[in-house]
């Protein structure tokens, strides 16, 4: 049986997914570039865990989260589907999108992903963005802490969002349906 020989982007997946990181560490593909990224400090958990606890206790319908899920999306270009651990995935109680997913799983029925910039900060701004759009994945929240704001990126449409909000630190967003609520980040500061 003929074997079709590999490209390029076969080449780099297959040695993207043999990847052993250390402890911690985060191994992604995004837009064929192989980014590994330490663990995160303190602070990047707590802004996390502050939207968290607000979408668990006031989102309109009920959200199960992982901080760990690996997503495949649509890449640009010729290079291989991209796969991104995003620092917070949201999706609907009742799909029970995570039950018995791979380990890369499609982001279909997934509502919001959430970045904390990091030692990284393009790849959350601009990178991260084009991929989750694509996905499409409908509502994307950056936190940018050198930037001191919160932006919410939503209507996916090619390789971007059509519409964002941003913020100061210390104001209200206000997150559309299915959340319909506004996110408070007086504890961002």
């Amino acid at each position: 049986m003929p074997h079709e020989p590999l490209t390029q982007a076969d080449i780099l997946l297959e040695g993207f997914l043999a990847l052993d990181t250390p402890e911690g560490f985060r191994a992604e593909l995004i837009e064929g570039e192989i980014v590994v990224t330490p663990p995160p400090d303190g602070d990047h958990e707590d802004y996390i865990g502050v939207i968290l606890e607000q979408v668990i206790t006031r989102s309109r319908t009920k959200m199960r989260f992982s901080g760990n899920k690996g997503l495949k999306l649509t890449s640009g270009g010729r290079c291989p589907r991209n796969h991104v651990i995003p620092d917070g995935t949201f999706a609907p109680t009742e799909l029970r999108l995570y039950r018995g997913a791979e380990p890369w799983m499609p982001c279909e029925g997934v509502a919001l992903v959430v970045e904390v910039t990091s030692s990284k900060p393009r790849a959350d701004r601009t990178d991260k963005r084009h991929c989750y759009a694509r996905g499409p994945v409908p509502l994307y929240l950056l936190v940018d802490r050198e930037q001191s704001s919160v932006t919410l990126f939503s209507e996916p449409e090619g390789d971007d969002y059509r519409q964002h909000c941003t913020i100061p630190f210390g104001k209200r967003l206000t997150l559309p349906a299915p959340f319909a609520f506004d996110l408070e980040t007086e504890e961002f500061i």
